[in-house]
């Protein structure tokens, strides 16, 4: 089972309770409010978990809060369970970034199998986050020189060339290179290529980097 809480926020009363003993009963962390408002008051944004999320209510309804974060950078996973009528409103809200959506009634256990699998996203979502955070210090911790011996010898170049552009000795592009090496944490050309590829491109490479750029 993924870490994380479970946030419910739905207007109705007897939802929220009936989901608050559901998540509770298969050991999951769960969390219900009445409203968007009193979600966002208490939610500080790093709180790992999944959203439960009505659409219709009072005040700020479900696709206003689910806008709302996706303005503020929030990236948790959302699920959206809605009436009948409000189906294209649901769509929508999937296209804009919900994970899921479920029309009322809906099956508990499928809304669980939901949760698991949105708990888990967000699990991969942060520890994607943490490598890209990581990497990135690795690059800030580079000299502006050191960048750029790094960027000519991931391009191909020999040292001997890398010297010559920057107009330096190779005995220096060759230092500068071994501390790449070192700062960057890898023990061959290929997988620093790799990295850096990776950060450009903003996937995660297979050696354990992370996405973001240099």
């Amino acid at each position: 089972m993924a870490d994380g809480t479970v946030f419910v926020v739905d207007d109705d009363q007897a939802v929220r309770e009936s989901l608050h003993m559901l998540i509770r009963s298969v050991g999951m962390s769960v969390e219900t409010y009445p409203g968007a408002r009193e979600f966002l008051d208490r939610y500080n944004g790093g709180q790992p978990g999944c959203l439960v999320l009505d659409v219709r209510m009072p005040g700020m309804s479900g696709l206003e809060m689910q806008r709302h974060l996706k303005e503020a950078g929030v990236d948790i996973p959302i699920i959206i369970i809605t009436g009948h009528g409000d189906v294209p409103i649901a769509v929508r809200a999937m296209k804009d970034g919900a994970l899921e959506f479920l029309e009322k009634p809906f099956s508990k256990q499928l809304l669980l199998e939901h949760i698991r699998k949105a708990l888990q996203l967000d699990g991969r979502r942060r520890a994607s986050s943490a490598q890209r955070s990581n990497i990135q210090l690795r690059v800030d911790s580079l000299t502006d020189r050191e960048r750029q011996v790094m960027a000519l010898i991931v391009e191909g170049k020999a040292s001997k060339q890398v010297a010559a552009d920057l107009g330096i000795s190779k005995k220096t592009v060759d230092v500068h290179r071994a501390h790449v090496m070192e700062k960057m944490q890898v023990e061959s050309l290929a997988e620093l290529v790799e990295l850096v590829v990776s950060l450009r491109q903003g996937a995660s490479p297979t050696s354990g980097g992370a996405t973001g750029a240099p």
